[in-house]
């Protein structure tokens, strides 16, 4: 049976107009967006803004998790033009911080990693000041391939932990919690300059201690940034949502996250890694000129 969301879950109408541009670019480019794939409730007004998360890698992922609507499957042949056609798009959409992130690839000897330094280095080439944040997968935890990504240097290594750890193997079943810090501890033993950031769900059955315990082990391994919202189920074959957590509750994580030193913390019903990832940027910035 389909749950009646409450009053706060209202999603505005897009501007159609504005939003076919940006679609009709995308596929000009036979880009994909994790906006679409992952049915991100955000899309109408993002894209109405002329922006995007590009998924690389193709649309097909490797893993199933029980709260992603990306299709599952086995991987499509890498484009060789993929990250040249993102810097072009992004330099055409003017987008002043691009986010790039990707379906799961454990079929590729690599998992995909050498395709996220190829975009990287393409966008700075094309974009120099645009702000580079990277969403990638685990990639196993393997520390040479983490290497390669956080070796072309983006500003932002994003690497979700998604939900508390009691529940990983339901809703992350090829994923494990420890993994997750270890990839975004790694990241900042690699290159401390580069800043961490890392997103939690809620509304899957956790409670408010393991919220708490979630984001205090995300800063315990140095992430700077947090994400928190609300999980809503893509379609009756996902996880079912378990409560409707109120706005005023995101709003305490909110502060809370903030006294436990995050640089920056985004927490309300409609928050996604990448929703108004601008807003950092501009945390971002600030703390560049007083290093």
């Amino acid at each position: 049976m389909t749950q009646r969301l409450p009053e706060w879950l209202t999603i505005r109408l897009p501007r159609p107009d504005t939003i076919k541009q940006v679609e009709d670019m995308m596929r000009s480019k036979n880009l994909h967006t994790v906006c679409e794939s992952a049915r991100c409730p955000n899309l109408p007004e993002c894209w109405s803004k002329k922006t995007a998360t590009f998924m690389i890698l193709g649309d097909t992922c490797t893993r199933s998790c029980g709260f992603c609507a990306i299709k599952v499957g086995k991987g499509e042949q890498l484009d060789p033009f993929e990250p040249l056609n993102v810097a072009k798009v992004t330099n055409d959409l003017g987008l002043k911080h691009v986010v790039v992130t990707s379906v799961a690839r454990d079929d590729l000897k690599d998992e995909g990693a050498d395709q996220f330094a190829k975009t990287i280095l393409a966008l700075r080439k094309a974009n120099p000041l645009t702000i580079v944040e990277v969403l990638t997968p685990d990639f196993k935890g393997k520390r040479d391939l983490i290497k390669v990504v956080t070796d072309a240097r983006p500003d932002i290594y994003n690497h979700n932990i998604e939900t508390i750890e009691r529940l990983h193997t339901v809703v992350r079943p090829q994923a494990k919690y420890a993994r997750t810090l270890s990839v975004l501890k790694t990241v900042k033993e690699l290159d401390p300059t580069i800043y961490t950031k890392s997103g939690i769900m809620l509304g899957l059955g956790e409670t408010r201690e393991e919220v708490l315990t979630t984001l205090s082990d995300l800063r315990a391994v140095g992430v700077d940034a947090v994400t928190i919202g609300q999980y809503l189920r893509p379609t009756m074959k996902h996880l079912p949502v378990h409560s409707f957590i109120h706005p005023d509750e995101f709003s305490e994580y909110e502060k809370i996250g903030e006294e436990m030193g995050f640089i920056f913390v985004a927490s309300g019903p409609f928050i996604r890694s990448s929703y108004n990832a601008i807003e950092f940027s501009k945390k971002v910035m600030a703390e560049r000129l007083l290093r």
